[in-house]
């Protein structure tokens, strides 16, 4: 399965967006506050409540209540008012966002800014939707606290948005049974090659086994290795297959720029082996290695289809823009080389005294 096409209405720092994605990964820059994270919140609050559920015995009210906590969950607006989520004007608005996917399927919600705990669902389905699984991989790295993590959100109120308990619970999946197929085994070879080691779990907590040298407890690797350990374990526990979506905010956070080009390896692996990916980014490296897979054929020989998506604000209106591109260096308004150039001009600056 895999997403088509965003639309939003009036959702949050977007006024009107209509953004058609690639099937293989989707690469989301801009400064802060631009709306990198609520592309990738928007898209799995709307997709995530039917991934693995049989809608037949649903009524409307429920398919409504379903989203509706979903986006409470995930965005957490103050006093769980869903209206709060509307584009901030004076007086009386509304939103209306949908997402086209595979299959002729497009879910589209709708809600004001008034409203608290309704919206109004529309659910559109062509053929028949093959099953999917949705992932999202926020900034914190989860697999050093699923221990009790999952059973603590259960009993209490806990300040983390949903989408790391939906993680947290992924992690606390057994192993699937069965032999791994070629793909996840191309994946997982690439994976172990570059961490030089395995992952197991006992009794809900994960370790990191090296040959010759024996396990180690995942708080003593560093966010880089425990990010990679994730990717490894839900490849093995059968979450992470090739009717996959992956949601990943800023892959970069706490981590060692040497790590960088792994983790971009492990993404095209997965790309290559049928996921979808979206990957919102503030890092020079994330987008460089990317756009070098995406320029030079000899590095992309599968042709994977490759886009970069850059957010900027109109310095007049404040109002959110955006471009898309099939090369970074496309891009017209790019945050992150603007901020590199504007690095090395200050340098010669220096340097020249001028």
């Amino acid at each position: 399965m895999k997403i088509k096409k965003l639309t939003l209405n009036n959702f949050m720092a977007f006024g009107n967006a209509e953004m058609n994605w690639a099937d293989n990964i989707n690469i989301i820059c801009g400064e802060n506050s631009t709306g990198k994270t609520t592309l990738l919140k928007v898209m799995y609050s709307v997709i995530k409540p039917f991934s693995n559920i049989n809608r037949e015995n649903l009524t409307k009210e429920m398919e409504e209540q379903l989203f509706v906590k979903k986006l409470q969950g995930v965005f957490r607006p103050d006093e769980m008012k869903i209206g709060r989520l509307v584009s901030r004007k004076q007086g009386s608005n509304r939103t209306e966002f949908s997402v086209d996917m595979e299959k002729q399927q497009k879910i589209t919600v709708g809600f004001g800014n008034r409203q608290e705990n309704h919206a109004d669902v529309s659910i559109e389905q062509g053929e028949k939707a093959r099953k999917y699984d949705v992932i999202y991989i926020p900034t914190k790295e989860m697999i050093s606290t699923v221990e009790h993590f999952v059973s603590l959100y259960d009993e209490y109120h806990i300040d983390f948005e949903e989408m790391y308990y939906d993680l947290a619970k992924l992690l606390d999946r057994p192993l699937s049974k069965g032999p791994n197929t070629i793909e996840q085994n191309q994946v997982l070879s690439n994976l172990e090659d570059i961490m030089k080691g395995q992952i197991v779990q006992k009794n809900k907590k994960f370790y990191f086994k090296i040959k010759g040298e024996g396990e180690f407890e995942m708080g003593l690797l560093s966010d880089g290795y425990r990010k990679l350990s994730m990717i490894i374990y839900m490849i093995l526990s059968g979450s992470l297959n090739k009717n996959t979506i992956l949601f990943w905010d800023e892959p970069e956070t706490n981590m060692n720029p040497k790590m960088i080009r792994p983790i971009v390896q492990a993404m095209v692996a997965l790309a290559q082996m049928g996921v979808q990916i979206f990957v919102s980014t503030h890092d020079y490296f994330i987008q460089q290695e990317f756009n070098m897979i995406a320029a030079y054929p000899e590095l992309n020989p599968k042709k994977m289809d490759i886009r970069f998506i850059s957010l900027f604000r109109d310095e007049a209106t404040h109002d959110v823009h955006y471009e898309m591109r099939n090369l970074a260096s496309d891009l017209e308004h790019n945050a992150i080389m603007q901020e590199f150039d504007a690095m090395y001009d200050r340098e010669q600056r220096i340097i020249y005294g001028e």
